[in-house]
């Protein structure tokens, strides 16, 4: 007999502020957390915005010395797994073996490894630093956070590149539905704002060259030309339902659902027919088994502002609502935080979960121009308050890989 999952904690690192709560407020009231790039100089690149994540003090979670022997994305993920334990009140309640981590990144320690890279070729071999390879390689996150809270479980790092968060979080679904975990901190992580990604990315046609912040990340209008990168993590706790209920946790929602395609097509396009990716979300809601009225149901869109995907993913969201896709609420949270990579669907998840909660749909900001080919309702401009029974994440990611996670309330 499967089990039901439930969140019971949330943390977050985001362009929107360094905590959940911070980053939904942002959401809520339609905040942009995109602007010049400041950490660098962009005179030689086409792109010059970025969704960068701001005031962050990583001492304020690790001492000095973890400080030096980290890379960025590794300090981002484990401060998002400290916010989402301390959120759920688990710590010291459940035995370490039953205590997992499934936790993903898209990139790893990129800046890192230019650094390292630059030293080898400037100073030589043994100049490079003796911890270049656990600051670099993906997997560590998920490690560094197993080791510190002592979780002995499964440890599981993901990457799907941008479906890497959603992917995460519905494979930790399965593990406790299972029975091989009773709690799995979530998530997914990426730090990867450098000259040298972004340089690849404009290279592939990916990033928007708009200079103007309000006109850049803008998913689902006509006007869009490419995406803004951004950079972040995002984590949850999620917990067997009976585990939670015994010692009184918190519980935000029911995770109800997951599915996971590929269009097995192109490294990078996604295909326009949309069958795996809308089967996707077809699953995801077959395994949530509501019948529900559509006007009840959110779904957090991959929206990333880019002209393929926008109209591609409204495509896939029809597949698999038919004459409902019209009825539903759908919005891209993207059009304030930039594309987070490998983090996103692990702060879009839990956008997902608040507007659940709050019956809150947060917008889609900066909608000027509509496009007849993305032509659902997508929540323009203003955040829009409304009874929701269920909410949806959905990812989308270079390789072909669709995720989608779905939320309900308990």
């Amino acid at each position: 007999m499967s089990k039901r999952v439930v969140v019971t904690g949330i943390g977050a690192v985001t362009p929107l502020g360094n905590d959940a709560a911070s980053f939904w407020d942002g959401l809520k009231s339609g905040r942009n957390g995109i602007a010049p790039i400041t950490r660098f100089d962009t005179s030689e690149l086409k792109a010059k915005l970025g969704a960068e994540v701001r005031d962050f003090d990583p001492k304020q979670y690790l001492d000095a010395k973890n400080v030096r022997q980290t890379d960025r994305y590794q300090q981002y993920a484990l401060a998002a797994a400290m916010q989402a334990v301390a959120d759920s009140g688990i710590k010291d309640r459940i035995a370490p073996e039953r205590f997992g981590v499934y936790y993903g990144s898209g990139i790893g320690g990129f800046e890192t490894f230019v650094n390292e890279h630059n030293t080898f070729l400037n100073r030589g071999p043994a100049r490079v630093s003796p911890f270049f390879i656990t600051k670099m390689i993906s997997n560590m996150a998920a490690g560094m956070i197993a080791i510190h809270f002592g979780a002995k479980g499964p440890c599981i790092e993901i990457t799907t590149a941008c479906a890497t968060g959603t992917n995460s979080i519905g494979e930790a679904m399965r593990a406790i539905r299972h029975g091989y975990a009773d709690a799995v901190i979530a998530g997914g992580v990426d730090a990867a704002l450098h000259p040298l990604s972004m340089a690849g990315f404009i290279n592939c046609q990916a990033l928007t060259d708009s200079t103007d912040p309000d006109a850049a990340s803008i998913p689902f209008d006509k006007r869009r030309n490419g995406f803004v990168m951004g950079e972040g993590a995002g984590a949850l706790v999620l917990e067997e339902y009976e585990h939670a209920l015994a010692r009184g946790a918190k519980i935000y929602a029911e995770v109800a659902g997951y599915g996971s395609t590929c269009d097995a097509f192109h490294v990078t396009a996604p295909d326009s027919e949309a069958k795996a990716s809308g089967q996707a979300i077809a699953d995801c809601l077959a395994e949530a088994d509501v019948q529900l009225p559509p006007e009840q149901i959110y779904l957090n869109a991959h929206g990333t502002s880019t002209p393929l995907n926008d109209k591609t993913e409204t495509q896939a969201i029809k597949n698999a609502f038919g004459a409902d896709a019209y009825k539903i609420h759908v919005s891209s949270t993207k059009s304030m935080t930039g594309h987070l990579l490998g983090a996103a669907g692990a702060i879009e998840a839990i956008a997902a979960i608040k507007a659940l909660e709050e019956g809150i749909i947060p917008p889609t900001i900066n909608y000027k121009e509509a496009d007849p080919e993305c032509d659902l309702d997508i929540t323009p401009n203003k955040a829009v308050e409304t009874p929701l029974a269920l909410t949806l994440s959905m990812s989308l990611g270079f390789g072909g890989h669709n995720a989608c996670v779905a939320f309900k309330k308990v």
